[in-house]
């Protein structure tokens, strides 16, 4: 074998080679990509839940602060009832 043929014969199974080695290049980036986005969406996520969940306890807090109102004055007209003789 010469030189030519062996540098033809190289050029051969280098062109594979650097496809295949492109190829899997790619896939690991795309993989990462992918991978961060996922991160990203669960953080968006996670905060949004966190916010949700931060309106709903407010939302009972005043719920329950509204509730123990209106038990209040239950109570008070019950004994203004009372005091005029009737009964509840």
């Amino acid at each position: 074998m010469d030189a030519a043929m062996v540098t033809a014969v190289a050029a051969l199974i280098a062109g594979p080679v650097a496809g295949l080695a492109a190829m899997y290049g790619t896939r690991g980036a795309n993989r990462a990509a992918r991978e961060g986005g996922v991160i990203t969406g669960y953080d968006s996520l996670t905060a949004r839940l966190t916010a949700e969940r931060d309106k709903a306890e407010a939302d009972q807090a005043k719920a329950e602060a509204e509730l123990a109102i209106l038990e209040l004055e239950v109570a008070r007209l019950k004994l203004l009832v009372m005091q005029l003789g009737g009964t509840p």
